[in-house]
């Protein structure tokens, strides 16, 4: 058995695309081994920022040989057919074999092929697989046939401790590669995959991201501890300065108290996304004036223990960083936010939809609208929709737009707004994807819900509709933002008359009398993504298309207490037995409906009744209808399947005992009515044509 080493060598690979660059590579690769039918041992596949490596054990020093047998025409087949398969199979007339099968008799020509040296295959497969690498961004550079994320340097690929010669754009195979860009720069020969490993970490190099990212975190927080703190989680800082380093050393740097007075976030931020800084929090959980920095070289003084030179040169750019930051902290609070709101009217929402102006008053008009229905605060709830957006315009949004909202609540509590104002003015983007915080306050919930539904209103008023995979508006998230926060907060809340009066918000030009078309292309749109974020929970997304089909739901809450109750009923031996019922009944009606011409959607008539079974089930069907009635007007959806479980009984006597097409016409088509009315009875409940299983 031998092994397969393989290294492409670039200049810097974007963190966030190397982790799918290495499994599409070592999926392109053994798919086109698979293909070749060479079978394999374990594989590795390393990433650095400047290196894709893929190490594949266990590889055989040639193809199996293999057999074919190909079918060829019949033996009395004229000769130029006879000539044309003789042609395209390679052999004599004489190492054919005739068969009877059947059909006829049949030529067959069986075909040996010795398997190829393993290592021509895989060079092939190798050379598909590196021009097939699909990147998010690629670019061509010179005039090289070849697309990559970044210039190739290198290409190392051993097999069986030979090299093979393949190509792949400006680089030729190899059997070196280099180590650190500037610790260890010069050529490093490699025979085989431990060696590779081994050789490159001498060199300063881990080639295993996993390796990498334990190092930072051991070191990162031996540091904190040190000084009495905590690393500040923040799993996807990790990864992407994981994927910024080959050799990482973490190093304690301080920042200036002068900035501790700006607002935690703001100082996390400027360090996260500018200076990919990890932050540090002291023993209440504040934020502690140090931060880390993950260095790619120990630098002359010694590391994450010295480093002194490379600590101050970012020292350094962190006070630039923060004075800018401490800057726009100063002046934007020197302008009350209130008066922001009209410098709005110079941003466009959408170029159909008006300003973000024109949006402020919309918003405020809808969060009172539904302030009111979920008993918020109704003046809170508008004030804050109406400064939602202000902080847009300010110097620290602008310079970091990931505090949009957050630094209009600090604007806001500086100028005296309630805090409930000030909160809801934070929290009106939330929650911004499944795993996100959900408002809960009722005055941040209503903004935030006007916030998404005004959006959802709008799009769908213009036809910007998410189609396939493409949502440029992000209207899924909004709506996943409004079933989150009604179904989290038990909040009841009618969504059809909020969505005809978000729609009618909009102005005549948008809106066009549509309300109630609009209201109700929404609100369909909402059930779609309710069955998808409910399918994690093991709900059934037929069930929930069952109740919906009912028409006039758009209460998510009592919508769901239905879904369960039904799920709960249905999985009761009286519950599968009564939907194959209603299936049978179903079945039988529309049959016969389509036969005659004629609906039997009518109550049947008692004197009509001969058999006992005809009797019991009307009587059950009256009091079942009645029972279900009330008990759905109560909202008591257990009782109301209850109700339904009753009709188990009468129903399976009257399909044991009657036969429904019978030859008096009258009795039939009065027989006919009475299984209508199981329909109708079921169908107060939920719309059972649409439940699967």
């Amino acid at each position: 058995m031998a092994e397969l080493l393989l290294e492409v060598l670039s200049e810097e690979i974007p963190a966030r695309m190397q982790a799918q660059a290495a499994a599409d590579l070592q999926r392109l690769v053994l798919a086109g081994l698979a293909e070749a039918d060479l079978a394999h041992g374990r594989v590795r596949s390393f990433v650095t920022p400047r290196r894709l490596a893929l190490i594949v054990d266990g590889l055989p020093l040639a193809q199996p040989d293999a057999v074919e047998e190909r079918r060829g025409p019949r033996a009395d087949a004229p000769e130029p057919a006879m000539a044309g398969f003789l042609r395209s199979v390679g052999v004599d007339r004489s190492e054919l074999e005739e068969r009877d099968t059947g059909k006829g008799r049949f030529l067959f020509a069986t075909l040996r092929r010795q398997g190829r040296d393993a290592g021509e295959v895989i060079g092939e497969v190798v050379e598909r697989a590196l021009k097939a690498l699909p990147w998010p961004k690629s670019m061509r550079w010179a005039d090289h046939d070849i697309r990559w994320v970044r210039p190739l340097h290198g290409l190392l690929c051993r097999f069986d401790g030979r090299t093979l010669p393949i190509r792949v754009g400006p680089v030729t195979a190899g059997d070196t590669t280099r180590g650190h860009r500037f610790l260890s720069p010069e050529p490093i020969s490699v025979a085989g995959g431990e060696e590779y490993v081994s050789k490159l970490a001498s060199a300063h190099v881990m080639v295993d991201p996993g390796e990498r990212r334990g190092v930072i975190l051991g070191q990162a927080e031996r540091l904190a501890a040190g000084e009495g703190l905590s690393l500040r989680p923040d799993p996807g800082l990790l990864d992407e300065v994981v994927g910024l380093v080959e050799w990482p050393v973490v190093m304690l740097g301080h920042i200036d108290r002068r900035f501790m007075d700006v607002p935690a976030e703001v100082l996390v931020t400027a360090m996260r996304a500018h200076q990919k800084y990890f932050s540090l929090l002291d023993a209440a959980g504040q934020l502690a004036p140090r931060f880390l920095v993950v260095a790619n070289t120990p630098g002359r003084d010694g590391g994450h223990d010295g480093g002194r030179e490379i600590v101050a040169g970012n020292e350094r750019v962190l006070r630039a960083r923060l004075a800018d930051a401490k800057f726009f902290w100063d002046q934007d609070r020197r302008q009350p936010l209130a008066s922001r709101v009209e410098k709005l009217s110079g941003r466009v929402f959408h170029a159909r939809l008006g300003s973000d102006l024109e949006r402020v008053h919309r918003l405020s008009r809808l969060a009172g609208i539904i302030a009111e229905a979920i008993g918020a605060e109704v003046g809170p709830a508008r004030r804050a929709a109406f400064l939602c957006k202000a902080d847009l315009t300010s110097g620290m949004v602008g310079e970091f737009p990931e505090l949009q909202g957050l630094m209009g609540r600090y604007y806001a509590l500086h100028d005296g707004e309630p805090e409930a104002v000030a909160e809801a003015i934070a929290d009106h983007y939330a929650p911004q994807g499944p795993s996100d915080r959900c408002p809960s306050a009722p005055v941040s919930v209503a903004v935030a819900m006007a916030d998404k539904i005004d959006t959802l209103a709008g799009f769908f008023a213009i036809g910007e509709v998410p189609t396939g995979s493409k949502d440029p508006f992000a209207l899924r998230r909004a709506a996943l933002g409004v079933i989150r926060m009604l179904i989290e907060n038990r909040l009841r809340l009618p969504l059809g008359p909020v969505l005809r009066a978000a729609v009618g918000g909009y102005p005549e030009r948008i809106a066009g009398g549509r309300e109630d078309a609009v209201a109700s292309e929404v609100l369909a749109f909402v059930a779609e993504r309710l069955k998808v974020h409910l399918r994690a929970d093991g709900v059934r997304h037929d069930l929930i298309a069952a109740v919906f089909a009912l028409g006039g739901e758009d209460d998510l809450v009592r919508l769901l207490a239905r879904v369960d109750a039904l799920k709960a009923f249905l999985d009761t031996d009286d519950g599968a037995n009564l939907l194959v019922a209603y299936r049978r009944a179903s079945n039988i009606v529309r049959i016969e409906e389509k036969r005659d011409g004629a609906s039997f959607d009518e109550e049947a008539e008692p004197a009509l009744f001969v058999e006992q079974g005809e009797a019991l089930l009307h009587r059950s069907l009256l009091q079942a209808r009645q029972r279900i009635a009330e008990a759905l007007r109560e909202e008591r959806f257990a009782a109301a399947m209850a109700g339904l479980a009753d009709l188990r009984r009468p129903v399976d006597t009257f399909f044991d005992t009657v036969t429904v097409n019978c030859a008096d016409a009258q009795l039939r088509g009065n027989r006919l009515k009475l299984l209508s009315q199981i329909r109708s009875a079921l169908g107060g409940v939920a719309e059972f044509s649409q439940v699967e299983g």
